[in-house]
């Protein structure tokens, strides 16, 4: 009898029941406990975890694959392979093999770069594979070959070598071709022709490993367009665009002192209803826009255009057409309309442009 039934029946004969009654106790407890051990072996699950190598066995009444390894304390990286999914059930009836291989570091060079991955795979041409790395058969492996097997910390280094023929096309710079023109103005460019690069051609052999060039050599060098020189008019003729946008050309300009008279007596001693009162040197009646000279400088019957530089307008356009005494050298004279507008002038300082 076994010890758990012998101990309920001494404990139930302890309280003076019929020997039948403790028979049939006794009989009652065993079948239960029998059911029970039956029960528990029938719910175990037989596992073996081949870990790298190291091989487990246990009974486990865990459901899942995901369960068991978190009962065995073993941890699984994302890059480690695993034979059977982690939902995967556990099955009663035969043994559940787990095979767990685990990931190792790898460094792969190629084209230039450097890969850090981790693998299980077996070879290197597996990894290759694995990390979408094809090979030619004109690439070359330094330090492992393609049939290698996988350690840890291993380095794929792997050199491409490629031979090409490559044309380099550079340009050939035309020349520009200047020539002055008395019918433009100064500073106005007009391109008679319009200049075209030439085209010259390089024919190299070229290898390229790993991805680099080490070495090229100069095939052939030809000239394969020749260059069409631009021919460009320069403008001689000078030119002034006033403050209202107006342009005007002129063949010279002087910097001058200005003063300003009015056909008063105070300024041409005379009054009006006697002999040449209001009448410049030259015969023509005084206005805005004649001016006195110093002949000598400016011969009369020059037109200018008088500019008054950091004023809000210029003078404009003008005649030289009278003279006076006090005019000399760079200096000139500038009709104005009354006494008021004299006193504003004052003396200036301004441009004089001699008109074509």
């Amino acid at each position: 009898m076994i010890p758990i039934a012998k101990n309920i029946k001494r404990y139930f004969s302890k309280l003076k029941f019929r020997t039948l009654d403790v028979a049939i106790i006794c009989i009652v407890v065993v079948i239960s406990v029998t059911a029970g051990f039956a029960v528990f072996n029938g719910l175990n699950r037989h596992v073996v975890i081949n870990d790298n190598g190291h091989t487990i066995a246990i009974k486990t009444m865990k459901v899942t694959v995901k369960e068991v390894l978190e009962q065995t304390g073993i941890k699984v990286d994302k890059a480690d392979y695993v034979s059977m999914p982690f939902d995967a059930k556990l099955t009663k009836v035969h043994e559940n093999v787990i095979n767990i291989k685990r990931a190792v570091p790898v460094t792969i060079k190629v084209d230039g770069k450097e890969l850090g991955v981790k693998t299980y795979k077996d070879t290197v041409s597996d990894v290759l594979k694995d990390n979408n790395i094809s090979v030619n058969s004109s690439d070359r492996f330094v330090g492992s070959q393609i049939g290698d097997k996988i350690v840890s910390n291993m380095n794929i280094s792997i050199v491409r070598v490629e031979e090409k023929t490559i044309t380099e096309t550079s340009p050939i710079p035309f020349k520009t071709i200047t020539k002055d023109s008395n019918r433009l103005d100064k500073g106005v460019r007009n391109t008679v022709r319009q200049g075209k690069e030439g085209v010259r051609e390089k024919l190299y052999k070229v290898v390229f490993e790993d991805g680099k060039q080490t070495a090229k050599q100069l095939v052939k060098d030809i000239v394969s367009k020749n260059p069409l020189n631009c021919i460009v008019e320069v403008g001689t003729v000078l030119n002034y665009e006033t403050s209202r946008g107006e342009t005007f050309r002129f063949s010279k300009v002087m910097d001058m002192r200005a003063t300003s008279y009015t056909a008063s007596f105070a300024d041409t001693g005379k009054r009006p209803g006697e002999p040449g009162f209001g009448m410049t040197a030259t015969g023509a009646r005084v206005r805005k826009g004649i001016i006195a000279v110093d002949p000598r400088v400016i011969p009369l019957g020059t037109r200018v255009y008088i500019e008054v530089p950091g004023k809000a307008a210029d003078y404009g356009y003008a005649v030289a057409a009278d003279t006076g005494g006090a005019i000399k050298g760079n200096k000139i004279d500038v009709y104005l309309e009354s006494d008021g507008q004299v006193d504003s002038w004052g003396v200036r300082k301004v441009k004089v442009y001699i008109l074509k």
